[in-house]
């Protein structure tokens, strides 16, 4: 079973090869694979199966910068009540994914605009959809 915490569940649908090294990436593709052909993601509040491979991940929490572990405890509780899971909850890729549209408006503009990664998602063809009809809804 795959372990995946709140802004992960979002994020990760917007991966298209972009990762902090050759490693990470792989780790990401073989997540995303694995989820891809059904298996169950049990969705946690601590460093997942992404996290385990980041290279700021220490001790279980993350050093990407002096306030990062505080912001990424609260945008994985938000990632987790926009989707309308819960903590433990045992879901299939296919169903997060389809929920990806109906929250996006929201977690633009709290999380996407002020992201470090937001150049990586940008050329992603699902989050180009995205954006366009944010546009075209004036969100």
């Amino acid at each position: 079973m795959i372990k995946l915490r709140g802004h992960h569940l979002i994020c990760l649908h917007f991966f298209h090869g972009e990762g902090y090294n050759s490693k990470f990436v792989e780790n990401l593709r073989l997540i995303i694979k694995s989820a891809e052909t059904g298996e169950k993601i049990e969705i946690c509040t601590e460093a997942d199966d992404v996290c385990r491979i980041c290279p700021y991940m220490k001790d279980n929490m993350c050093f990407y910068n002096k306030d990062a572990e505080p912001e990424i405890i609260e945008m994985d509780r938000k990632a987790v009540k926009l989707l309308g899971f819960r903590i433990k909850e045992q879901v299939k890729w296919i169903d997060i994914k389809e929920k990806i549209p109906e929250i996006f408006k929201e977690w633009w503009k709290e999380y996407c605009k002020k992201c470090d990664w937001r150049w990586a998602c940008e050329y992603e063809e699902n989050f180009i959809r995205l954006i366009n009809e944010k546009t075209e809804n004036k969100f």
